[in-house]
């Protein structure tokens, strides 16, 4: 089967740049907390389970280098940051839940099918 478009190599990276910060599963985590509204980052790393706080650093960094969320400081003792969501990462955050919803939908078909599938690969090494 032909491509029926091709993007040129310049794009294709970029392309590859996007789905590599967006398809990060910690990414995922950050943006659906976020899109529940603003976030301190000790929010964030006490409602992210199992993030390190360097990665939720490095998390933040890149979805705010990238232009979808914003980090606000406000000068008090000690100094309070928050997190928000951008209108690009609350249109990013369309298609996460669409995959969120989906996977939600077909984990029972997923699970089938693991089992199917081991079934026949320990059958087989009999």
């Amino acid at each position: 089967m032909e491509p029926t478009h091709l993007h040129p190599p310049v794009r294709c990276r970029m392309i590859d740049e996007v789905l590599s910060l967006i398809g990060d599963k910690w990414t995922i985590y950050v943006v659906v907390m976020l899109g529940q509204g603003k976030r301190r980052f000790s929010e964030l790393k006490r409602e992210v389970d199992g993030i390190s706080q360097k990665m939720l650093t490095v998390t933040l960094r890149g979805l705010e280098r990238d232009g979808y969320v914003t980090r606000t400081v406000h000068p008090t003792i000690p100094p309070r940051v928050d997190y928000e969501l951008t209108e690009l990462g609350r249109d990013l955050l369309v298609p996460v839940r669409a995959l969120g919803d989906w996977a939600s939908r077909h984990e029972a078909r997923v699970v089938d099918a693991r089992i199917r599938y081991d079934t026949r690969l320990a059958q087989a090494a009999e």
